[in-house]
């Protein structure tokens, strides 16, 4: 099963990585861009034929290692 753990900043915490973006947008003559946040997918192939089973194991993952839930959120997506 294809996994997917897309891992974003929680609101209310500085994005820098954002900010710079929409800087740069601006910068291009894109001045309609406004509150921007970065984020990252991390894509992986599991061994599991459950949905269920693949999720849970995903979804460890990400409080385990992929995200810093203190100040990120996260999605898991699973797709045979």
């Amino acid at each position: 099963m294809k996994a997917a753990v897309t891992v974003r900043l929680k609101e209310g915490v500085l994005d820098p990585q954002g900010r710079a973006i929409e800087h740069a947008l601006h910068t291009l003559g894109f001045a309609n861009v406004a509150d921007v946040r970065a984020g990252k997918i991390i894509e992986f192939t599991l061994q599991e034929t459950d949905p269920e089973a693949a999720r849970a194991e995903a979804e460890a993952m990400a409080k385990r290692l992929l995200a810093n839930t203190v100040i990120e959120r996260y999605e898991v997506r699973i797709e045979p």
